[in-house]
């Protein structure tokens, strides 16, 4: 299958007077597995109907290979979709859904014969061809959707919250299958979710939306270890925030006054925001469950509090710790026949200031 490039160019949309999508431009390069990430109503269902020719913008451009499509109908885009509901056709057997695209496009019976055989082993449902959609579980569902949309070999494909209805257990071995799909065809993929993990475990590059606006487009790792700001580190995992007053900057360090909390010493970046009021921002991993002589270790802020919340999630346990006016998040890693900390116990908790990012507030 050919690679395309996509290119959306200032893109608006409107529901009415409310603002859906704000100027949004993006780059997708040929052969990249590329996602849209953020929360309901941020816009990404949205923009990736656009692309598909199911929307038409407000305002902008989109173009396939540089050639600008934004007038072209959805069929003559050579563009496929796949929908969270599979929309397979329950009155047509797996084969017959399959070859649907091909039979469309007048194509001779022996190809779709052939075409439909290879599909039904890459997707492992050989001998499953003559049963209808409702024989099968959602996850073989999933994937007779995947072999129809790619059978007719488009351009593109666009994924809308394809793993939404298929349960949880079974979300990891078809991410797998299809990131190893897509890896063999060489296509390229949107793919729209509001489910990070999703996007941080299938993409190359994402783009985190929020309020119609593109927050910041970068790799998994870096967007979840250098988050433009505090929208898109919540879109890419869980995350603190400490906000307040700069009441001083000397020394190469900066006194942040956190209402509710006191006067933290925080370092100064080249990065860091030259604004009066500061948010610091830090993952539950990058912080420190005091123990015996820890506090005393300078690598860490140190801040006391009493445990809410405990919660097991198997490779760590997660406390909510009140500290101050404030709710911080810690993972402490979970070793057999480790003790744990009692709901309501004081404990000592140590941010560590080079894991912290800095933002505007």
């Amino acid at each position: 299958m050919k690679k395309v490039r996509v290119e959306c160019r200032h893109i608006h949309f409107s529901h009415g007077p409310a603002k859906v999508l704000d100027d949004v431009s993006l780059d997708i390069a040929p052969g990249e597995f590329f996602a849209l990430l953020g929360p309901s109503g941020s816009g990404k269902s949205t923009l990736l109907r656009i692309i598909a020719g199911l929307e038409a913008p407000g305002q902008g451009r989109v173009l396939l290979d540089g050639r600008d499509v934004s007038e072209e109908p959805a069929w003559a885009r050579q563009v496929a979709m796949v929908f969270q509901n599979h929309a397979l056709w329950p009155h047509l057997t797996v084969a017959e859904n399959i070859a649907f695209g091909l039979i469309e496009r007048g194509v001779e019976a022996p190809i779709v014969r052939s075409t439909v055989s290879e599909w039904l082993g890459a997707i492992g449902l050989q001998g499953h061809g003559n049963r209808e959609p409702n024989q099968l579980s959602g996850g073989q569902q999933q994937r007779v959707a995947w072999a129809r949309a790619l059978a007719a070999e488009p351009r593109l494909l666009l994924l809308d919250e394809p793993f939404s209805n298929v349960d949880k257990t079974l979300r990891l071995g078809l991410r797998q299958q299809l990131r190893q799909l897509q890896q063999q065809l060489g296509i390229t993929a949107v793919l729209v979710t509001h489910d990070q993990e999703e996007a941080l475990g299938l993409a190359d590059r994402i783009a985190v939306l929020d309020n119609g606006a593109i927050q910041q487009v970068g790799s998994p790792i870096g967007l979840y270890d250098y988050p433009a700001n505090a929208a898109v580190a919540r879109a890419v995992g869980q995350w603190n925030l400490l906000s307040g007053i700069a009441r001083a900057r000397q020394g190469g360090v900066l006194l942040l006054d956190v209402e509710g909390v006191g006067e933290l010493r925080v370092p100064l970046r080249p990065d860091t925001p030259a604004t009066a009021r500061l948010s610091i921002g830090f993952r539950p991993h990058a912080v420190k469950i005091g123990r015996g002589g820890d506090v005393h270790d300078v690598r860490y802020t140190w801040l006391a509090g009493p445990v809410e919340h405990a919660e097991f999630l198997g490779r760590a346990v997660r406390y909510r710790v009140r500290i101050g006016d404030h709710a911080v998040l810690v993972d402490e890693p979970h070793h057999r026949d480790a003790a744990r900390h009692a709901v309501g116990a004081d404990i000592a908790l140590g941010i560590e200031l080079a894991q912290c990012r800095q933002f505007a507030s």
